[in-house]
């Protein structure tokens, strides 16, 4: 391929559901690909299968690229010189381009019924055969042809494979080589005249002038079928796309990564809390490294960083800590007004707060003491509700914590010595709780505080207590105390 070609990369879902991690790390690659070498980043959607991949899907699809940044220069929304983007309305052209196939006798029709096909893999592996097609309909006489027809037999289409083999260099792992005798003949179009996924990836690569293709590791089996299309089409072996074939994602359990052993898809990631750089982020280390031990990265920083050389071709493994961990960097690095957006967003979401005046007055006070305590936005609510409810509660799993005459003893002290506190802030409460509870009754400071900041709080999972009281005011913070000294 000529080296002075524009880069041109595709991202090319079938969207039978929500885009999950091994999607969205191939998009991202291809995306830092483009933008580092100032290429174009095509967004196809291959949606062929009509029944699987929906509206709603394809949709979906384009909003998780757009929430994640992973912005494209050529695609739906979009257009650009090349399209439709969406196979589904480009149907006429693998219908032309497979006619040209038969026309030049690179392809045939195939009358063999599903259940021919079945008997015949059962009696290869019989014989400790690979299974494949036989090549039955490849030289059929016009006779044949004729009594296929008459029986009313629907014909695919068929690619010949010839002698041989494939050989090629994969940008990741070196020269790659397959022999045709492990590759039979493939179908291109099914009989009801729809293109299978070898012919309509092919052409469009070909159409949208794609000059490398980064794609999952599962797919490196298909390469072959794919370089006998172009060459069918009369494409050069110098303007075949460059392939990269990413390495897969794995659990922690070594197994590919599946629901059991992390979740897989980005909507899911998304309705945690987590936010599109943290993802992209770590989808980034999953086979690639910036160098240095480096694994903070903004966007920015990708795609200045990113090459293919860098990508290592064995197994990434998932780590869902090591995802919250960098996500938790993120929220820290927000500024004030992102977090508060966010927090905002979540809060209401929750029904926690509807975003009164005074709503957003004290969550703007409240954001700066969780801020550098929360490791998913989701944990935003259960930290905050506190300070928001109409009618307050005490959790009942942590109210069995304070049924005891010690906590009631911390309680009591407690009320007394804050309901004497002139200055309410969390330094003046800090004081004279650490002078009684700790010093003066000699509690270690979980025994000490747990109570309170159960009482005033309803959970023992709260922001720093001092801070909380002085947020609550010292109305209501006496007020809860003396109804949590009820209960017990």
């Amino acid at each position: 391929m000529s080296a002075q070609k524009q880069v041109r990369v595709r991202f090319a879902p079938s969207p039978t559901g929500d885009l999950h991690v091994g999607n969205i790390r191939t998009a991202l690659f291809d995306w830092a690909y483009a933008r580092h070498t100032g290429g174009k980043f095509i967004f196809r959607i291959e949606d062929t299968d009509r029944e699987r991949v929906t509206d709603e899907y394809i949709q979906a699809a384009i909003q998780t690229l757009k929430w994640l940044g992973l912005n494209w220069d050529e695609g739906p929304e979009v257009g650009g010189p090349f399209g439709p983007y969406l196979q589904s309305q480009r149907l006429d052209i693998y219908t032309e381009w497979a006619n040209k196939f038969l026309a030049q006798k690179d392809a045939y029709h195939c009358y063999c019924s599903a259940e021919e096909l079945e008997e015949r893999r059962k009696a290869q592996m019989a014989k400790n055969q690979a299974p494949g097609y036989d090549g039955k309909c490849r030289d059929l006489s016009s006779t044949q042809i004729e009594q296929y027809k008459a029986q009313g037999r629907k014909p695919v289409v068929r690619m010949k494979m010839p002698a041989g083999e494939t050989v090629f260099t994969d940008l990741i792992r070196g020269e790659v080589k397959f022999e045709h005798k492990y590759v039979p003949d493939f179908v291109l179009m099914r009989a009801d005249g729809s293109p299978l996924y070898t012919l309509a990836v092919a052409v469009d690569d070909v159409l949208m002038k794609v000059t490398h293709i980064l794609r999952g590791e599962d797919l490196l089996s298909s390469t072959p079928r794919q370089i006998r299309v172009y060459q069918a089409m009369g494409v050069a072996p110098s303007d075949y796309p460059a392939f990269a074939h990413l390495p897969f994602v794995m659990g922690q359990d070594n197994a590919k990564l599946s629901k059991r052993n992390g979740e897989v898809s980005i909507a899911w990631y998304k309705d945690a809390g987590y936010l599109p750089e943290a993802i992209c982020n770590y989808l980034a280390l999953l086979g690639w490294s910036p160098g240095d031990d480096v694994e903070n990265v903004t966007m920015q920083q990708i795609c200045d960083l990113f090459t293919v050389e860098r990508v290592n071709s064995s197994p990434a493994r998932f780590d869902m800590k090591k995802l919250q961990a960098i996500n938790g960097d993120k929220i820290r690095a927000l500024s004030q007004e992102n977090f508060l957006t966010y927090a905002k967003e979540w809060l209401v979401k929750s029904q926690v707060i509807s975003a009164t005046e005074s709503e957003i007055a004290l969550l703007k006070r409240a954001l700066p003491i969780i801020q550098e305590r929360v490791a998913t936005l989701a944990e935003i609510p259960q930290l905050l509700k506190f300070l928001f409810v109409k009618t307050f509660e005490i959790e009942t799993e942590s109210l069995s914590q304070i049924k005891n005459d010690s906590a009631k003893e911390v309680l009591q002290k407690s009320l007394a010595v804050l309901a004497q506190l002139e200055n309410w802030n969390h330094s003046a409460i800090e004081t004279e709780l650490r002078k009684l509870l700790i010093e003066g009754m000699g509690l270690k400071p979980r025994v000490a505080f747990g109570p309170v900041r159960i009482a005033v709080t309803g959970s023992t999972i709260s922001p720093p207590l001092f801070e909380s009281l002085e947020l609550l005011g010292k109305p209501e913070s006496i007020s809860r105390i003396k109804s949590a000294i009820t209960l017990i």
